[in-house]
C-alpha cells in the first residue's frame, strides 16, 4: 500500500504541506492545470528551492489579489462543488473544511452555518486545501501516517487579538493527535495544516516500515537560528500491512418511549449521513423500563449533523458521544463468475494472508431467488469460485 509518512518535527502549514509534496515528486505542471480547474482566479502559485538550516527545501507561494470579505463554510464548499476538479479531490477538500468550520464553530460557540473563515477562508487557504487533495491523487497515496505534532510555543497575533500557541481552533483539530512543544517560539502547525493532516491520516506515531520511495522537504516561511523550520515527507511502499487503526466517534442515546417503528428510519437515516455502523442494544433503563441503546459509529465529519439527526427524528433529550480507536483488516472487493451469474466478494487480508471471504449477500439472495435454488448454495459456488482463481 502506498503510503505517506508526515514527519512533523516543525509542525506543518498549508503552503509547508504544498512544498513537501512538490519536492516529493507531484508535478508542478499538472498541479498548476488542475488548480485552473478550481474556476476562480486572482492566484498564481509559485515553487522556489530554498534552505532551512541548511535542509534544502521547497517554499510554496500562493500569491492572491487582496480581498476583504470573509467566506463561510458554503460558500468554499460551492467553490469546491462547482468545478472541474476530479470526485476524489472535491471530497477530500470539501472534508478538510468541513473538519474547520466545525472547529470555528465549536471554539467561537456558534452553528456551523454562522461561521465565517478569516485567514483560513482567504483565497491562498483554498489554494493549499485544494492543492494538496491534488497532489495526494497525482502521487496515488492511499494510506497517510503522521508523527507527533510539534505544536510550538509563546503567543501569536491573530484577527481577534493575541492568543497562545496553540491557537483554540489548532487545539480543536488537534483533539485525539499526540503533541508536544519545545523552546521553539511561535506557531508551527496552522490550522490550515492541522485540518489537512487530520483529514487524511488515521494513524499517528512512528515511521512505519516502508520500502522508501520518494522525500519531499517543505519551507516554512519563518528562519530559525539551528532549527530547520520545514516538513518532511517520506513516501514508500508499506510493508507491513497490519490492520488499520483509525480514530472515530461513538454516538450514544438510551431511548425507552418511542415507537419500534421509528427506529428502523433512524437507522436508514445515519447511514445515508455517512455512519459506518448503526445498531440497537436492548437496555434496562430506571423505573425497570425496558429501553434500546441506540449507537452510531461514524467519522468526526458526520458526527455533528448524525446529532441533528438523532434530536430531530428520536424522542431523546440528550446524546453521547467518545472518540473510540478502531482496526481494520485491509479488504478489497473482487468479482467471481458462477453457474448463477457474476456475485461480487468482500476479501479480508492481514500482511498478505487472506483472513476471512464474504460474497455480497443481497447479491447471492437474489441470483438465487432468480435461479430457484438454496441461498446457501450460489454462497458456496462463490466461493468455489474464489478459491480455483486463486
Amino acid at each position: 500500500m502506498r503510503t505517506l509518512y508526515f514527519d512533523c518535527f516543525a509542525g506543518a502549514s498549508g503552503d509547508m504541506i504544498l512544498g513537501a509534496l512538490v519536492a516529493a515528486g507531484a508535478e508542478p505542471a499538472l498541479l498548476k492545470e488542475q488548480l485552473s480547474r478550481l474556476g476562480i482566479d486572482g492566484f498564481s502559485v509559485e515553487f522556489a528551492s530554498t534552505s532551512r538550516a541548511g535542509i534544502g527545501s521547497t517554499f510554496a507561494r500562493v500569491i492572491t489579489r487582496p480581498e476583504h470579505s470573509h467566506r463561510g463554510l458554503r460558500d468554499i464548499q460551492k467553490i469546491i462543488a462547482s468545478s472541474e476538479l476530479s470526485n476524489t479531490t472535491k471530497e477530500l477538500s470539501s472534508r478538510v473544511f468541513q473538519r474547520l468550520g466545525e472547529a470555528e464553530a465549536r471554539v467561537h460557540n456558534q452553528p456551523l452555518e454562522q461561521v465565517h473563515f478569516h485567514e483560513v477562508g482567504a483565497l491562498d487557504a483554498i489554494v493549499d486545501v485544494v492543492g494538496a487533495a491534488i497532489c495526494f491523487e497525482l502521487l496515488d497515496i492511499e494510506r497517510f501516517v503522521c508523527s507527533p505534532i510539534h505544536v510550538g510555543s509563546g503567543t501569536v497575533e491573530m484577527e481577534h487579538g493575541t492568543f497562545p500557541v496553540p491557537p483554540p481552533a489548532v487545539v480543536e483539530l488537534l483533539k485525539g493527535v499526540p503533541i508536544y512543544a519545545t523552546g521553539i517560539k511561535g506557531e508551527l502547525i496552522t490550522p490550515t495544516g492541522a485540518a489537512i493532516i487530520t483529514s487524511v491520516c488515521n494513524e499517528f506515531g512512528p515511521i512505519p516500515r516502508l520500502r522508501l520511495e520518494q522525500i519531499g522537504y517543505g519551507a516554512g516561511s519563518r528562519e530559525y537560528d539551528n532549527f530547520p523550520n520545514t516538513l518532511r515527507v517520506l513516501i514508500g511502499d508499506d510493508q507491513t500491512q497490519s490492520p488499520a487503526a483509525e480514530l472515530l466517534w461513538m454516538i450514544e442515546t438510551n431511548v425507552d418511549d418511542m415507537s419500534p417503528q421509528i427506529f428502523s428510519h433512524v437507522m436508514e437515516k445515519a447511514l445515508e449521513l455517512g455512519a459506518l455502523d448503526c445498531y440497537l442494544t436492548p437496555v434496562q433503563m430506571k423505573k425497570n423500563r425496558p429501553g434500546v441503546l441506540l449507537s452510531i459509529l461514524c467519522r468526526s465529519s458526520q458526527r455533528e449533523s448524525l446529532g441533528r439527526m438523532l434530536f430531530a427524528e428520536t424522542t431523546t433529550l440528550g446524546i453521547r458521544f467518545y472518540e473510540i480507536w478502531r482496526e481494520a483488516l485491509e479488504r478489497r472487493i473482487e468479482r467471481v463468475e458462477t453457474d448463477y451469474g457474476a456475485i461480487d466478494v468482500k476479501v479480508a487480508s492481514l500482511n498478505g494472508n487472506v483472513i476471512n471471504v464474504m460474497p455480497e449477500f443481497e447479491q447471492c439472495r437474489a441470483a438465487a431467488q432468480k435461479a430457484g435454488v438454496p441461498l446457501r448454495q450460489v454462497q458456496e459456488a462463490v466461493r468455489a469460485a474464489l478459491a480455483k482463481e486463486s
